[in-house]
């Protein structure tokens, strides 16, 4: 077996947005050094089951509609 072939994986600690710690193995970075996230499960919105909205920018959705509303589906009755 080729010796040297895995990288070093050692101790850090992640610091999330909110300010609180925990310690974890990694191959990040260097012994004891510190990860601050951006974006975490606390915050993102992919895990706090925030949902995205439709914003009508300028009546642009009112302008398709009027456009290409007598098309099909989206014709209203």
């Amino acid at each position: 077996m080729k010796q040297n072939t895995h990288p070093d994986y050692h101790f850090i600690t992640v610091q999330m947005t909110d300010g609180s710690t925990y310690q974890t193995r990694s191959t990040w970075g260097k012994e004891g050094d510190t990860l601050l996230l951006d974006i975490d499960p606390l915050a993102h919105p992919a895990w706090t089951g925030g949902r995205g909205q439709l914003l009508d920018q300028g009546g642009q959705v009112a302008r398709f509609n009027k456009r290409f509303g007598a098309f099909g589906a989206l014709g209203k009755k």
